[in-house]
């Protein structure tokens, strides 16, 4: 059972699949892939459904199937299809939409699969950048059209949180390291991603790290500074700069 039932409208959805809103139209009128809602004034408005299913028809379509023949399959027979797509090959687009479609069943298998597998594949490194964070823009694009309840939002961003603390005790080491960072979140900010992944990147790199966390209290990131006199101070800001 679905736990939101998303409203998108067209540009959404091309947004969302990088399928263009012409092309959708062309998809509904001849083939019937998907069939939009109307509003009163005649706006087309599509759910969750129409958008896990758009992705899929797109995955298929951009791996050579015709969309004549996508067309045909019912839903069950078109994940299926999609199941046996191999990602050894894969474009960095085919990982995202996958992620978009779990995260929308909150599908911790095929998440972790997907993430395991571009993660295999590019590194931790350059699939935190060319998957994970266009797929993290998607989701803020969804969060604007409020098609992401908070429980989506938390399922990907613990599974994410895993992934960023498990990559950086792969690179524990006991050498002794020239250069030292703190890492810390202002206070009343909890939005932790992205400074995990400045941290993964600086230990990488071989910078000795002092990860404080989030809601770091001025006075307490002042001693700590003042203590261990590091090289660089590093935070991450997701509040305006007006807030």
């Amino acid at each position: 059972m679905e736990t939101i039932m998303g409203k998108y409208s067209i540009k959404d959805l091309e947004t969302l699949s990088g399928i263009k809103a012409h092309t959708i139209r062309i998809w509904e009128k001849r083939y019937g892939v998907i069939t939009p809602d109307r509003t009163d004034t005649n706006i087309r408005t599509y759910c969750d459904s129409d958008l896990k299913k758009l992705l899929n028809v797109a995955l298929l379509n951009n791996h050579g199937l015709k969309i004549s023949k996508i067309s045909k399959l019912d839903y069950k027979d078109l994940c299926e299809e999609v199941e046996k797509i191999g990602f050894s090959e894969s474009s960095f687009d085919t990982y995202i939409d996958v992620l978009i479609v779990s995260m929308v069943d909150l599908d911790r298998l095929k998440f972790e699969k997907v993430l395991k597998d571009a993660t295999d594949r590019l590194g931790f490194e350059d699939a935190c950048i060319n998957v994970l964070y266009p797929f993290l823009q998607k989701i803020g694009i969804m969060w604007m059209a409020n098609t992401i309840n908070p429980a989506q939002e938390h399922f990907i961003s613990s599974l994410i949180i895993q992934k960023m603390y498990a990559a950086i005790d792969k690179l524990y080491t006991t050498e002794v390291k020239e250069n030292k960072a703190i890492f810390f979140l202002r206070e009343g900010e909890l939005h932790e991603m992205g400074l995990l992944f400045y941290r993964y990147l600086l230990e990488k790199r071989g910078v000795d790290t002092i990860y404080l966390g989030q809601s770091v209290p001025m006075e307490d990131l002042k001693q700590t500074v003042e203590m261990h006199k590091p090289d660089y101070l590093v935070t991450a800001l997701v509040a305006t700069f007006e807030e």
